[in-house]
């Protein structure tokens, strides 16, 4: 698709949401696998399934419900994400960030990324929330859909991540006494767990945590100007020499244990900047 049609999908899928959710939305919040449950703390909610919005794909992904909660949370105005889209699901990156673009659209400001990821650092248990300081994209896949010949934009900070959104993620652990780290994401294009080898080479080239999406949705947002927050929970920690099998429900079952620290640092977040 041209940036103009991109625009213009953007544009049509807002106006739609916008026809049953009037308030203006500062903050939008990506739920990763297994973390449905965060949506149920927004009230006066209008739900959209994905279906429904004019050009948005179809989630398929296992864990992803696909649909879109509008409404209050922390006395702020919110639009929240059951599910997101993978380039492993056969999407073009220009599909998986359209809904960037719609936030983009609605006034966005601030968008708070959920994943559920392995870990990589032996410091990690299941369980744990690491805030995202910085990635790796292997994705293979071009970060920018422009028109042939089109200058492509490029940001003016050296990682998407907001310094000051960390800072207070970090010290919200603190307070509520859970763990939270910082450290780097590795995005990987999916949708098969890594392999042994694959595991040295991402903890040996500096990563700490290894997914399969949230990449292509923070470089949409940076170009629209949000601030962003990245946050994985840590669903199962990566042993190259004892390898253990590892299932996509026992990824929601970990994801959804430690769902309320994810909730924890959000409302904070929300607090600290409304």
């Amino acid at each position: 698709m041209k940036r103009a049609e991109l625009d213009r999908a953007a544009s049509e899928a807002a106006d739609f949401v916008k026809g049953q959710f009037s308030a203006t939305p500062r903050f939008a919040l990506i739920l990763g696998t297994g973390s449905n449950q965060l949506a149920d703390a927004v009230s006066s909610e209008t739900v959209i399934d994905y279906g429904e919005i004019p050009h948005f794909p179809r989630s398929t992904a296992l864990g992803h419900r696909g649909r879109l909660v509008c409404g209050q949370l922390a006395n702020q105005p919110i639009v929240v994400m059951q599910g997101r889209f993978h380039l492993y699901e056969g999407y073009p990156r220009e599909r998986v960030t359209l809904p960037i673009d719609m936030l983009a659209q609605m006034g966005t400001e601030f968008l708070f990324v959920g994943n559920a990821a392995g870990g990589l650092n032996p410091a990690m248990a299941t369980g744990d929330v690491m805030l995202i300081e910085s990635h790796i994209d292997l994705m293979f896949r071009p970060p920018w859909a422009g028109d042939p010949g089109q200058a492509v934009p490029t940001s003016r900070r050296t990682d998407p991540y907001d310094p000051h959104l960390l800072a207070s993620g970090l010290a919200c652990g603190r307070h509520h006494d859970f763990p939270v780290h910082q450290g780097v994401y590795a995005a990987m294009l999916g949708p098969t767990y890594e392999t042994r080898a694959e595991y040295r080479m991402l903890r040996r080239i500096g990563a700490d945590v290894a997914g399969m999406s949230t990449v292509p949705e923070v470089n949409a947002a940076t170009r629209h100007g949000m601030r962003v927050l990245g946050l994985s929970l840590i669903t199962n920690v990566a042993s190259p020499d004892a390898p253990q099998a590892t299932s996509g429900e026992e990824v929601i079952e970990a994801a959804r244990a430690g769902a309320p620290k994810l909730e924890a640092i959000v409302l904070d977040a929300i607090h600290r900047n409304s």
